[in-house]
This record gives C-alpha cells, structure tokens and sequence, in this order.
C-alpha cells in the first residue's frame, strides 16, 4: 500500500535519508542532510510512504531547495528533488517503481514540469529512472544529477 506521507512519518523519513544516503559514504561522513526533512510541510513538500505487513518499508519525496542552500541533486529553485529509499530487505519488490510512479503523478497534480534526482552512476535505479523519463544532466560529488520533464 503506497500513502501520503504526514507529519508523523518525520522520524521514519528521516531513517530513509540514511538508506539513500549513508549507503554512498558511510555512516561516519560528514553529510548534511537534514536539509532534506527540515521545517518539513513548507510549500513544495510532498511525500508517500510504502506500507507493507503494517511497517513502512519505503518513501518517496520531492522537495524545492534554493540555490544558496542546494540538494544533491540541485537544478533549479523551481524543480522539485526527488529522494527515494527502500529498507533493504524489502528492496527489488517494485515498491521504488510503485512510490516513484505516484510521486510523478503527484508531482504533476501540483503543477510541476519536472523532477530533479542526485543517483550513483553504480546504482541499479538508474534504468528505473531512465525509464520514466530522467536523463543525465550533470555530475556532482561523484554522482548523476538526473532530470525528468513531466508533460
């Protein structure tokens, strides 16, 4: 089951930047990524949480950032980023596929022409995000800035 994302699920958010993150540079990196959940709810937020066997197990979310105050995958004050994270064990089930299709329809609702993403290039959700669309727009810290235009 895939729903929308609310204040409750901060902390769980939270532990998913650490999936999608501290898997590229380790749980000792220096990384600031609060930024991604900070004063969470401010116009631009939207997210959805995977639920599976009562647990949430995945969640997607997309986020406006400033240009003095970037994200990994920064393009554009007006392009949302997009952060997706399964937990492990649930990871090659399709929920990436399921939470990524409902944010981009979300995305769209909201009026947005296109997505912004920060990926490694060894990361096997390339091809999923190729797939809908995203394509290599620039390098940054070692990994793909990826874009996706949504009409």
């Amino acid at each position: 089951m895939i729903r929308p994302a609310g204040a409750q699920d901060l902390p769980f958010l939270r532990d998913m930047l650490r999936h999608a993150y501290y898997a590229r540079w380790g749980n000792e990196a220096d990384v600031p990524l609060e930024r991604y959940v900070a004063g969470w709810g401010r116009p631009g937020d939207s997210a959805f949480v995977a639920i599976d066997e009562f647990q949430p197990v995945g969640a997607a979310w997309y986020r406006l950032f400033e240009q003095h105050e970037p994200g990994y995958g920064f393009v554009d004050e007006r392009v949302p980023e997009l952060t997706i994270a399964i937990v492990p064990s649930r990871r090659g089930k399709g929920l990436g596929r399921e939470l990524l299709a409902k944010l981009l329809d979300q995305a769209r609702a909201e009026g947005y022409e296109e997505l912004s993403l920060s990926v490694e290039p060894d990361n096997p959700a390339i091809h999923l995000y190729e797939e809908y669309g995203f394509s290599k727009v620039g390098e940054r810290g070692g990994a793909f800035v990826m874009r996706s235009q949504l009409s």
